[in-house]
């Protein structure tokens, strides 16, 4: 087994985990969902969130990557051997997100070069649709290759597994330090020309007016929980990968605390971009903001195309916006394909450039599932269920097997704060004790519930249990039988060590 490899500064290790975070969906959820959950209200539930759940299991684990020092599934093995599955079943949710998540920076690849020319036209959702995607009628339908998505698709794979390559202090710690700043700079420059549009004020009203008779509804606390849940990368197997390259002497908690602030800040900034530029539209069609607001791939590829139709230097417009998307993507992507790598390496005792070439070889096969016709469907319900249950249910078990079951919070943060400056103390316990729990078990009650009440999208049930259900099924088991298979003599001699067997 090769020796692990560490990061090369500590500002290295937080720009990567704040590239690990910062993705996709602070440009694209976390907008609609603080307008359509109170404005300006919305925040108050979220910085509870994000100072009772985001940063306690942030700092959680980091330390339990820092203590144990290994991939996800180790450092469970290393916690408990019968809890390892969890740290697997973390590893098949990120290598499921990976194949999907790899489509979408692919379509923000393509969409930069299309706004040179603004290619979309007039009709932008029939672009997308029609002339882009060639969307298939029934769901479950293939339909074939779209070769449209092809060749950013194959740029995207070639710059990830090729970051990889490269390892953590080389690759993923060099790229960070360049595309970090990069996608900063150009996001504060959407942000200032949207402001200055006319009717933006318009749309920085929807979203910042408070709408204080929403914070006694229950929706709202969930929706403040979830946002942050989904975007501090948590439950991933990320942090934990990330912080076991840390140095042993490296402090935790702070860096946790940094990258949690620091993602919260992006989401802000995208919030006031995106929504400077609604109001924008609005203004331009004589409409209010509500008529023009929505999320997710719809306000990416549908409605901006509309508002960059409408701007001054559209193309420079165009290209700052979807490449900005496309490296908000890339380094959460390298982040979640590090995950499956690492776990890989070390439970197979095989070299990381193998595990990265036999893996990634399987992704970038997956992916293409989704580059075909009916992708979009397929794509569409296999994210709502990993990320909606799955992940729901991961961090729910994490926290509950490591303060409820083993009750090892204390042990964490001795260790924790014994190379922090800020010391986590009975908050961060009652966090992950009391507080989390309840939450995530309601989350998850709630999902599952409404889940069964009626099909996620109205899709068909078949469709629905092939790709929602039984996925998320096949990847538990998957998880415990990986987990039946012995480790290499050092992981266990060091796991033997570490929990005083002799």
């Amino acid at each position: 087994m090769e020796n692990r490899q560490q990061w090369g500064t500590r500002s290295g290790f937080i720009f990567a985990a704040v590239g690990s975070a910062v993705g996709l969906g602070n440009i694209w959820r976390f907008p609609y969902t603080a307008y359509e959950n109170g404005g300006g209200a919305f925040f108050l539930p979220y910085l509870f969130a994000l100072l009772t759940t985001g940063l306690s299991i942030l700092a959680l684990e980091f330390a339990l990557g820092h203590r144990h020092r290994g991939s996800a599934p180790l450092t469970f093995f290393r916690i408990h051997r019968r809890s390892e599955f969890i740290g697997w079943w973390q590893v098949l949710v990120a290598f499921t997100i990976a194949t999907y998540y790899s489509l979408i920076i692919a379509w923000s690849m393509s969409y930069t070069y299309f706004s040179f020319t603004q290619a979309w036209g007039k009709d932008t959702e029939g672009f997308l649709f029609n002339s882009y995607l060639h969307i298939a009628k029934n769901p479950g339908e293939f339909g074939g290759l779209v070769p449209g998505v092809l060749l950013p698709l194959a740029i995207v794979w070639i710059v990830t597994l090729g970051v990889a390559f490269k390892g953590v202090k080389k690759g993923i710690e060099v790229m960070n330090r360049i595309f970090i700043p990069a996608l900063i700079i150009m996001f504060l420059i959407i942000v200032i020309r949207a402001i200055t549009l006319e009717g933006a004020t318009e749309g920085l009203n929807a979203f910042f007016q408070p709408q204080w008779d929403r914070i006694l509804d229950g929706k709202v606390w969930v929706a403040a929980y979830g946002q942050i849940f989904f975007s501090l990368s948590v439950a991933f197997g990320i942090m934990i990968t990330y912080s076991s390259y840390l140095p042993k002497s490296s402090d935790t908690t702070n860096n946790a605390f940094i990258a949690g602030f620091a993602n919260s800040g992006f989401e802000l900034l995208a919030g006031i971009g995106v929504f400077a530029a609604l109001g924008f539209m609005a203004h331009n069609l004589q409409v209010p903001v509500d008529k023009v607001a929505s999320a997710g791939v719809g306000l990416a590829f549908v409605v901006f195309p509309q508002i960059i139709n409408e701007l001054p230097f559209s193309s420079l417009f165009g290209v700052l916006f979807f490449l900005s998307l496309t490296l908000a993507g890339l380094t959460s992507l390298i982040s979640i394909v590090e995950v499956v790598f690492s776990a890989v390496a070390e439970k197979f005792g095989i070299s990381r450039n193998k595990a990265i070439a036999i893996t990634g070889s399987i992704a970038v096969a997956i992916s293409l599932v989704y580059a075909t016709r009916g992708g979009l469907m397929f794509l569409d319900v296999v994210d709502y269920f990993v990320n909606n249950i799955g992940l729901i249910v991961l961090a729910l078990l994490e926290v509950a097997t490591i303060a409820l079951v083993l009750r090892r919070l204390d042990v964490y943060k001795d260790h924790a704060n014994k190379v922090s400056d800020m010391k986590l103390g009975m908050l961060w316990k009652i966090s992950l004790l009391i507080i989390t729990p309840i939450i995530l078990s309601y989350m998850m009650i709630d999902n599952i519930r409404q889940n069964l009440q009626e099909n996620y999208g109205q899709y068909p049930t078949e469709f629905v249990v092939t790709y929602g259900w039984a996925l998320l099924a096949g990847m538990f088991i998957v998880a415990v039988l990986i987990s039946f298979r012995k480790w290499g003599n050092q992981e266990v001699s060091e796991e033997k060590k570490e929990r005083g067997v002799s």
